[in-house]
Formats: C-alpha cells, structure tokens, sequence
C-alpha cells in the first residue's frame, strides 16, 4: 500500500488534444501514472479530452471522463466522486498544470477537500513566473542570463533601449515557446513585444539578453519527500541556444561536457529543485553553458511536471519516470521502490548508458503553406524520431533512416544540396534539414571551422560528421566484390544503411546485404538494461548494432546477442513511427490493442517502433520491444532473427502499410488482409475499376501520369476537379482545382515531389455532404462499427472536418446505400481486420470517395464513444483466432458524439489557413452532446456555410 494512507482516490488531469508543443508524451506519461496507481489499489479518475490516446481507455483508469478541460467540467466530476482524496496535475503537460492553477484561483480544490500532488502550486508559479523565477535563483545563487520583466508596450521598450540587442522575448505561462522570439531590430522588437504580451495569459513578458551560440543541456530529475533526490539522465542538445528544445537534434548522455562542468551542473539542478517548493516527484532543467574553456553555467528554466524530455528520458535509459514519479507522488521513497528493467535493484540510483541515444524532430512544413520554416524559440515540430547505438554515428544514422522523408541516413543517396550558397544561406537560417545539410557542407569541402563559426555547432560534433563522410570516400573506391570486410564493417558499425553502401559502390542494396551474410557481418541485438550489463536485465528491451567476431579458446568465432528467440508463436506488429499530421498517435493506440489482443490469443508479441514518445515503445507493453527504425533493413534482419507466424500492417498506418510490398515479395506472412488488396484500394485506377465492377457509383474520373494526360483529361470530366496522387496519407497533395492553368500547375509541381506517381482526377461534387464508415470483416462477415457524418462539405479533408457519430441528417435510403456499399467493397477487397471508406452525397445519391482496408484515424474515436474495444475485435479477426460474429456489439452512446480537429496555426502565424482536401489538424478532441439542440453542434454546422462555394 503507499506510504500515505489517506489517498484512495486520485484525479489525474490529461493534455487534451495534441498540438504543436504538446504531443502524445503526455499520453505515455498520463499511461504509465494510471498503471503505477493502480497497481497500489489507488481508484483513478481521469479527466482528458483526446479520444485517439490509450490514455482515455476504459480499461486505463476505474472512470475516464472524455470533457472538456476545464473548471466546468472539473467541478462536474468532483461532484460526481466526492470520494477524491488528491489531484494529480503534472501528468497533462503545461495544459494540466495551468487548469490545476485555474482551479486553485476559483478555490475549486480546497471547497472539495482535494490536495494537490506530485507538485506544489507555488513551485509552477514561481518557474512559470519568469521574474518571480529570476528573482529566486538570485538568492540562491544560480545564474542567470540578465532579464526584465515587462507588462506593458512602453516597460518593454525601455528594457531594450537599457539592454541592447539582440535580446529574447519570452512570454510567461506559454507552452512551447509560444510568443518567444529572437529580435535583432527595433522593428521586430516592436512587433514581437506586442505579440509576446498578447499571448501571455496574463500580459507579462521576460525581456532576456540573448545567448546565442551557448551549448544547450537538459538534466531530468526525481525527487522524494525524504529530499533524496536522482538524476535519470543528462541531455545535450546538437543546436546552440536559440533553437527550442522541442525542435533541437538532442543526444544522450551529454557529448562534449568536461566533468567538471558537468558535477556542477548536477549540483545547481538539485539545488534550484529543492528551492522551488517542497514536493515530490520529476522536474526537467535546462542550462546553457559558454562555448569556450571556462564553461560558464546559466539557468534557463525548470519545469516541475514530467516534460518532452521526460519521455525520451524514459525510453533513452529504461528508466520509467512518470511510473516512479507517480509512486513519489503518493508517498513512496525512491529507496523503497525497485528498478523495473532489473527488478532487483533499487529506483535510487542513475540510469549508466553504454549506447547513446540521438533524437531528430518531424515537422510537416509542406502542410503549412507559406510557413516560416527557421527554427526558433517557438516549437514548430510535430513528432520526433529516437535512434539508439554504440556510437554518436550510428545513432546519428538511425534516427535519419527513422525520419520517413525519402532519405537513407546521411549522404550517400544523391538527395544532397550541391550549391554552395544555398548550402551557406541553410546553415545560416536552420530549418528542419540541417542534420543533412552539415553533411552536404563537408561534401563540398566547406572547411569546418566555417561550419562551426556559422552554426555554433560544437566541433565535436562536425567531427564525426566529417569522419563519416572520410569513410564514404573511402568506401567509394571499391566495387562490392572488391569492398574489404574491415571497411564493410566499419561502415555498418557506424550505421550506414545497405542502400548507402550500396550507393557508394555502384550496385543494388541486396547485393550489399548478401556480401554481409557471405562475411558474417550481422546485426546483433543489445539490451537497454539501465545499468550498462553491471545488473541483469529482466525487460526484454532491445536496439540493434555491429560488432566484430569474438573467437574462443577453442576457435569458436561468434557475436554475442542478448535477444534469445524463444519457441512460442510469436506476432510482430509494426509500429507508426513518428507522430505527424495525417498519421498522430491514433495509430499508435491501434497498435497497442493489436498487441494486448495478439496476446490474449496466446502469441509472443514483439513491437518494432521508433517514436519515444508513445505507449508502445513503452517496455512492458508488448513481450518483445524492438526499438528500431520502421525501414525496412532493420524489419527484415529482426524478422530473420525472430522467425514470426506473421507481421501486422493494418495498426501503423502509411508506415506500415508501405512496407507491405516488400513483405510480400520476400515471403513474409501478412496477417489480415493482404498486400494485394492493401495494393488494389492504394491504387486509385484498379480501385475505380472494382467499383465499376460492383456497379457502386463514384464521381467520374480518370488517372494521369502527365500534365498532357491531366490536360486532356479535363475536358471530359468538367471543373471543379480533384485531383489527388496514389500511395499518400493525410491527403497530402490533393488539390481542388477550377481551371486548366491551375491544372497544369499542381499536375507539375505534384509530379516534381512525387515522381512517378499516378494522379487520379476526379470530378469534385460540388456541395456534396461527406461521411464515412468503419467496419470489421472476416473475408464473410462485415460488421459496420460506426458511420459518421462530416458538418464540413465535401472537399474537406476528412481529418480536418467536424463529424457526428452517428449521422445527424441522412435519410433511411442514404444510410442503407452507404451499409450496402460498405459491405459489397469490404468482401469484394477480400478485407480481413479494420476497413473505412468515404462517402459523397449528392441528391441523395451515394459516391464512393476512397477505401481504406486498415486502421483509420476514426477507428479510436468509434471505439471510445461507443465504449467498445473494436481494435481488440479486429486484431483477433485478422489473426483467424475468432470470426466476425463471434463478439457482442453493444455500442453505448446517449445523443451524439462530435470529433473536433484542432490546429496548431498560431506557431504560423502568416500561413493560409483555409481548409481544403490536404489535412493540416494536429489532434482532436471528443465532445458529446445529448440532442442537436446543442449550442456547440448549433455553432458549428452555421458555420458549414463558409466552406460552400455555391
């Protein structure tokens, strides 16, 4: 039992939608929280209003309330349980901790008798508050950069003219640097004061001197109520100061950091966490320490609540630290709790690494029109990708190969920059490239204290950047059967994927991978063990890496791998990779159920992902983590190494799904439906040649491959057309056009990013109303889970668009049309698992928009309104475990449930933000209403008014 008696129930806040600065970490950390209580008999009450999370699941918590986040809804579920004891406010990212303030104003928690914990309220003001925050760490003595506070146009004005520039603008109680910015002129400054004090809950400013070019490092800390306090893991990040956290290439353990520095780092940490309150549980801080050798250390801030950070700190190490904050929470010293990866070791101790770990940001700029793409103070990506090996190198190289943007890693694949002032003007402004542009800049022979001079990147860095680019030139003199194992090796050891080598060398990627078996350079698998092999690991968490051959007494040679493969029937899921628009964690809460449903059936479940931020890298949740990029070299050796019954694809989502192609042409078992099908509803002719088949109506159209094709086809089909291209998820550069010259425009400019791709054109129906269905089928059966009707018009991209479940305003013959085209596509794609398709209604007439036999982004949010575990049903369909009428559907939905998207457009401030067919929300939240009566609903649907052209 915990420490405290007096909890029994506790409240934990959710992050509600994922925006830009506040992703599914907070999902993974809300998770593990939820676990962590229960397993000490603790009731949860959850309080979040994300319907694609696993967070939100009705088996996650004892009651999960999908509201609304805020004190409204607050007070709604205290009245509901007068039993909560405790408030849990530092699991919800700065969304949970500002209501948790809110509610504290209102005196909310002390009229229901609930204390808060895991963090104190004083602490969140005091690092929220940058002059209350400033003014501490001067009686305590920690440094910090000089600063003023400004609340007013004309305070902020006179601080700059005092200071000089540049100077950083940071406004207070934002949330991923929102209203932050570095300002070199008057003008700017004007501009960016004003923005900084709007934004600004409460109109305050900090007015900093800027460090520019400073190194920048993260520690993350636990503390317990007996002031022991530990340090998990230390973070370095890649970019100097001036580039956010959130949007900085980060590696762990820190790099280039002299020890000394580094033991006094420790020690301002875990002073200023002892100074801001006294409470128990996990903090993040972030220093900047001076470029030269006297390492002048400066604080940046603290943040007392689980971070970004804290999440990749967890996956980085092994150490889960929202688990054991959780446990602090509630009373428990870290000297009492156990290591979860060794199980017989104490939590209070730090996590040693033998490997290192490098995170790369996602961002999604081409869904921003127009967008400023330098990286600044404000957090502008979307998702992030974590690479884990032996060496900075190879870890550098994993995390690119986990990237999916078409790239191998770094160089050696012919995508490279090759113009010397476009490479200086990229290394001068950083943008979401950088990590290659380095690379291209040392191809070129920018020499690199240039490099250093322009990026204030640590030179340390630029050498093993430079190293490898040494052993591609090297690599490059030989032919693949002339290529020396040594140097094979080598290369492999510094992760090299086979495409480059084989870029490198001139010949074909399998050739490269059939010389590495004839020379026994194979992929072996290490543990993440937390204690660098001092303890025995008990957590089957693995990464990859190369090593040379040991050679016993005896003349045995071998390499030793810690992953045995056991003789149980075993599962691989596939997992989603990182986070970006058109493919959010929705995915990953289906991949999740896939393995808790593979193994209710009795499988082994192993999970290959590469996102630390989610919970199924989490490593307990399958039997087997493999965490590794979603590409298809690491897949295959894994699936080589490990021998499945079968791999899932129909969970991840695009990223999956595209490596079904190379699954099947190598003979690996696709559970559920196959590639073939997964191929034909992908390609858009073959698909509208079935519908022709299955006499089902779709608008007109007709597949080009030219911008003559397109132009042609154009006078048979009338504006306004669609035209949208194969193989893409997110409706990513799917355009309305109304004339020829825009045609040809987007036909060319499509043709140019995805090359070689079919276009199908379709005749847009202007005006039509827009829905879609989810459905189950076992190759026999269809069993529709849900149908929702969009409020948008057709021509919205369906993620972007508002939508009922179920339909508000389709007559008994619209929704018969829709279940008999749902069933006919479903059994005539030989569907066998999840599939959705989408629907145009025009005159009451129903067109099919496009099918899609797996997961779909609805699927989580079908399943949580309906308070059915669809996913749980489809996996044991797909499996051939149970057949489609073998479950009970009892959905439960009183009046209707709305999915509302949401943007994160104010990173963006000058970008277009008229809705269209490509989708640009980053999350969505769930709310339920008891009748179209409804204000919100009403609201909404006056608004469907703008979308409509005619």
């Amino acid at each position: 039992m915990p420490k405290n008696k007096d909890l029994k129930s506790i409240l934990i806040i959710g992050s509600g939608p994922i925006i830009i600065g506040q992703a599914c970490e907070f999902d993974y950390s809300g998770t593990q929280a939820l676990r962590s209580l229960r397993e000490d008999g603790i009731e949860t009450i959850l309080i979040n209003s994300n319907p694609a999370t696993i967070m939100t699941d009705p088996s996650m918590a004892d009651h999960v309330y999908l509201k609304p986040l805020n004190t409204k809804s607050i007070i709604e579920v205290l009245k509901a349980h007068p039993q909560i004891d405790a408030v849990l406010p530092t699991m919800g990212g700065q969304t949970a901790l500002n209501l948790c303030i809110e509610a504290d104003e209102k005196g909310i928690w002390s009229d229901f008798d609930v204390k808060i914990i895991g963090v104190d309220i004083d602490a969140i003001n005091i690092t929220e508050d940058r002059e209350k925050f400033k003014q501490l760490m001067g009686r305590i003595n920690v440094p910090v950069a000089p600063a003023q506070t400004a609340t007013s146009f004309l305070e902020g004005k006179e601080i700059a003219q005092e200071f000089g520039f540049p100077l950083v603008i940071r406004a207070s109680f934002t949330l991923g640097g929102t209203g932050a910015s570095f300002v070199h002129t008057e003008d700017q400054f004007d501009e960016m004061l004003q923005y900084g004090l709007e934004v600004s809950p409460i109109h305050e400013v900090l007015i900093d001197k800027a460090l520019l070019g400073w190194k920048e490092y993260e520690l993350e800390l636990l503390r317990d109520k007996n002031d022991n306090v530990v340090i998990i893991c230390s973070i370095e990040n890649m970019d100097p100061m001036g580039i956010h956290t959130g949007d900085s290439i980060t590696v762990a353990p820190a790099m280039t950091l002299s020890d000394v520095t580094f033991q006094k780092m420790r020690d301002l940490a875990i002073k200023m966490m002892r100074s801001i309150g006294d409470f128990a549980g996990g903090c993040n801080v972030q220093f900047a320490v001076s470029p030269d050798e006297n390492e002048d250390i400066i604080a940046v801030e603290i943040n007392p609540r689980v971070s970004r950070s804290s999440a990749l700190a967890s996956k980085a190490t092994g150490y889960p630290i929202a688990k054991i904050a959780a446990k602090l929470a509630i009373g428990y010293t870290l000297d009492e709790l156990h290591n979860q990866i060794t199980k017989s070791t104490s939590a209070l101790f730090e996590p040693t690494l033998d490997y290192v770990i490098v995170k790369i940001p996602r961002w999604n700029f081409d869904k921003f029109e127009g967008s400023d793409r330098t990286l600044g103070l404000q957090m502008k990506s979307v998702g992030e990708v974590m690479g884990i090996g032996r060496s900075f190198q190879e870890a550098l190289h994993k995390a690119t190969q986990s990237l999916e943007i078409k790239r191998n890693g770094l160089g050696a694949d012919g995508k490279g920059y090759t113009s010397y002032d476009l490479i200086l003007d990229k290394l001068k402004h950083a943008s979401w490239d950088r990590v290659f542009v380095i690379y291209d800049a040392i191809q070129l022979g920018i020499p690199l204290a240039r490099i250093h001079e322009i990026t204030k990147i640590d030179m340390w860095f630029l050498k093993q950047y430079e190293e490898l680019y040494a052993l591609e030139v090297e690599i490059s003199k030989y032919s693949i059967d002339s290529l020396p194992k040594d140097l094979l090796l080598e290369a492999k050891q510094k992760g090299f994927a086979d495409r480059q080598i084989a870029y490198m060398v001139g010949c074909l990627e399998s050739q490269v991978y059939n010389k590495r078996g004839e020379l026994g350079i194979n992929r072996t698998y290490k543990l993440v063990d937390t204690c660098a092999a001092e303890f025995k690991a008990e957590t089957p968490y693995y990464y990859s890496t190369f090593e040379a051959d040991i050679e016993t007494k005896e003349g045995v040679r071998y390499v030793e791998n810690d992953s045995k493969v056991s003789d149980k029937r075993k599962i691989v899921v596939l997992g989603s990779g990182p986070n970006r628009i058109g493919q959010g964690i929705e995915f990953d809460y289906c991949c999740v159920h896939g393995v808790l449903a593979a193994k209710e059936c009795g499988y082994e479940t192993i999970m290959i992902n590469c996102n630390p931020e989610t919970v199924s890298t989490d490593f307990d949740v399958a039997d087997k983590l493999y965490f590794e990029p979603v590409f298809w070299e690491h897949i295959y050796d894994i699936i080589r190494h490990e021998k499945p019954e079968g791999v899932i694809v129909q969970l991840g989502g695009q990223t999956a799904l595209k490596l079904a192609e190379k699954l099947d042409r190598y003979g690996i078992k696709i559970i559920g439906t196959s590639y073939q099908s997964l191929d034909l509803a992908e390609d858009r002719g073959s698909f509208s040649r079935l519908l022709q088949e299955n006499d089902i109506p779709y608008p007109e159209f007709g597949v080009a491959e030219t911008a003559d094709e397109a132009l042609a086809l154009a006078d048979e089909l009338d504006f306004p057309i669609l035209v949208r291209p194969s193989y893409v998820l997110g409706g990513q550069g799917m355009k309305i056009v109304i004339n020829k010259k825009d045609l040809e425009a987007t036909v060319v400019d499509l043709l140019r990013k995805i090359p070689n791709n079919k276009l199908l054109l379709d005749h847009y129906l202007d005006g039509a109303i827009e829905a879609e269905a989810d459905a189950i089928c076992d190759g026999e059966t269809v069993q529709i889970i849900g149908i929702m009707e969009h409020i948008e018009p057709c021509g919205i991209h369906s993620g972007d668009s508002n939508a009922l479940l179920p339909p508000f305003n389709l007559g008994d013959l619209v929704l018969q049309q829709i279940k008999d085209h749902t069933k006919k596509i479903a059994l005539a794609l030989n569907t066998v698992g999840l599939i959705n398709i989408q629907f145009a209604i025009k005159d009451d007439k129903v067109y099919i928009i496009e099918a899609n036999p797996r997961a779909s982004r609805t699927v989580p949010f079908i399943a949580k309104a309906y308070g059915q575990p669809y996913v749980n049903y489809a996996t044991k369909v797909m499996l051939g475990e149970k057949k489609v009428n073998d479950f009970k559907y009892e959905p439960k939905l009183e009046g209707y449930a709305i999915k509302q998207p949401v943007f994160s457009f104010n990173k963006f401030p000058k970008v277009n933000k008229q809705l269209g067919p490509e989708m640009k929300s980053t999350g969505e939240s769930i709310l339920f209403i008891d009748s179209l009566r409804d204000d919100t609903f009403y609201e909404l649907y006056s608004r469907r008014k703008m979308y409509l052209s005619k």
